[in-house]
């Protein structure tokens, strides 16, 4: 199956970037390539381009797409988690510019083999997006306890019925594994009240997104490492991250707010005694979002939001 990916926001966060010919950028979840692409023409054939992404999928096909500019790209099979370590492998310790788009990719979602969509009624639960790792979506189905998938579809998915659906899953698997998609949105489904469930969407969709977060360890990796990919940048850097929920929102708006004003001292103290100084400074005080023509043409889209924070110069 072809790797298709509709890159959101594209030309936004291109322009929000400030791509210069000469420079070194990084884009940490390369995915279809789309916004390497981007980067790559605005690039004048000069500077350097690192992709970073861990679905060996979206490797190859970014590489191909890629192929012309194969002197300026190098390509890695990472998390972007490692992305300070991987770039120092190859002699780099400063960017210019890094982007994040935190999304699933469409070929993630309209493979069902991969597990990642609640409308494939016969897939396997898999959702690693690294798929050398071992702990998988049936890991978490299967081998979580009650307590332990209540509180990931509570926090992660923000599921008001989290506890009916914890219990749901528990009891459906105690006659065996739950083994398909099917079968996990049979028990999700028996847990959610009908009139609730005639208009409030599919009833997967927020258990879906907890396991995939708790899986894949997503909030824990931006988390951990969004510091580190701003002390990445040179003076003057920008990096652009695009989110799709408000769990990955929030952490992102708190921790670029956290590096432009990281001074702990009381708000009544005449000088600041901390000693923290600001790396630089937030470029869009609201998120970014898509324009009325991007949401009609990809729906999928309707839950971006795009922050931007630079590198003091």
């Amino acid at each position: 199956m072809e790797f298709r990916h509709a890159s959101v926001l594209l030309q936004e966060t291109i322009d929000n970037l400030k791509v210069r010919p000469g420079g070194i950028y990084v884009d940490g979840t390369l995915g279809g390539g789309g916004h390497s692409h981007e980067i790559l023409k605005r690039m004048n054939g000069m500077g350097r381009l690192i992709g970073i992404d861990q679905d060996a999928d979206a490797i190859a096909a970014a590489s191909e797409r890629l192929a012309a500019y194969e002197s300026q790209l190098t390509v890695i099979r990472s998390n972007y988690a490692q992305m300070a370590l991987r770039l120092a492998e190859i002699g780099i310790n400063q960017v210019d510019g890094i982007v994040l788009d935190l999304g699933v990719s469409s070929f993630q979602l309209d493979t069902p083999e991969r597990g990642f969509t609640y409308r494939s009624e016969d897939a396997p639960l898999d959702m690693r997006m690294d798929q050398r790792q071992g702990l998988s979506a049936y890991d978490i189905v299967n081998g979580y306890s009650e307590g332990e998938l209540y509180r990931i579809i509570r926090d992660y998915g923000e599921d008001r019925f989290a506890k009916n659906i914890a219990k749901h899953i528990v009891a459906a698997r105690a006659n065996g594994p739950i083994q398909t998609t099917g079968e996990l949105n049979r028990a999700i489904a028996a847990a959610i009240p009908q009139k609730v469930a005639k208009t409030g969407g599919h009833p997967s969709k927020r258990t879906y997104q907890a396991i995939r977060i708790e899986c894949n360890r997503e909030l824990e990796v931006l988390r951990e490492h969004l510091d580190e990919m701003i002390d990445l940048l040179a003076p003057g850097g920008r990096i652009c991250i695009i989110t799709f929920h408000s769990l990955e929102d929030r952490i992102v708006k708190t921790i670029f707010k956290t590096n432009e004003n990281p001074c702990t001292c009381p708000p009544d103290f005449p000088v600041c005694v901390c000693g923290k100084q600001s790396k630089g400074k937030v470029v869009s005080r609201k998120p970014i979002l898509p324009g009325d023509e991007e949401m009609q043409a990809n729906p999928r889209s309707k839950s971006a939001k795009l922050r931007v924070f630079e590198k003091r110069s």
